[in-house]
């Protein structure tokens, strides 16, 4: 016999957000999925040049000289793009008792509001600090493009990583901002599944 499964139903809560749903849109289809191809690529290629780096060093008994230049740029582009994926699928870490012991309701909702509000506006104030960084290094310490920062073996310019900290944090901050909307919405009830 067929048992009957009870089903969950949820009623004007952002918990009925379906979390690993794919894009719908064209611009979150686009820059999901180009995060994704970065995330995959960079991951291989840390990997690679590890594996290449505990090889020389202990089979071979060289040195990959500057190795970790590269090992921190592309690390720096794996680490953000991947939070950007994150923010976008709501499964960025957080010590959310909240949802985890709080009953549906004004106040839950009114909590999950100001917790999204807090992670908007410090994101916000990284995503600045980011700009700052990555002008820092595109234009360099005078801001006329003179002196621009670069690594001491490969002379790789500090922008490369840096560009990847400003977009990671501002796609966070687009995300997380579209959770506040979300968050807002759920508060003054008018939004509901």
């Amino acid at each position: 016999m067929a048992e009957k499964k009870d089903e969950i139903t949820c009623v004007d809560s952002l918990e009925c957000i379906d979390v690993f749903e794919a894009p719908k849109n064209i611009f979150d289809k686009i820059t999901i999925n180009t995060f994704a191809i970065i995330c995959f690529v960079t991951c291989a290629a840390l990997t690679l040049i590890i594996c290449a780096a505990t090889f020389f060093r202990y089979i071979v008994k060289g040195d990959l000289y500057g190795y970790e230049e590269w090992v921190k740029m592309i690390a720096f582009w794996l680490y953000f793009m991947g939070a950007s994926i994150g923010a976008y699928n709501r499964t960025h870490v957080s010590a959310d008792l909240i949802n985890a012991y709080l009953p549906q309701g004004q106040l839950k909702n009114f909590l999950t509001f100001i917790k999204n509000l807090i992670t908007v506006g410090v994101c916000l104030l990284f995503t600045w600090y980011g700009y700052d960084f990555f002008m820092f290094g595109f234009a360099g310490p005078l801001g006329t493009g003179i002196a621009i920062p670069k690594t001491n073996v490969w002379q790789i310019p500090f922008w490369v990583g840096y560009l990847s900290v400003f977009l990671g944090l501002g796609f966070m901050s687009f995300y997380f901002m579209r959770d506040l909307i979300l968050s807002t919405l759920v508060l003054f009830g008018r939004k509901g599944k």
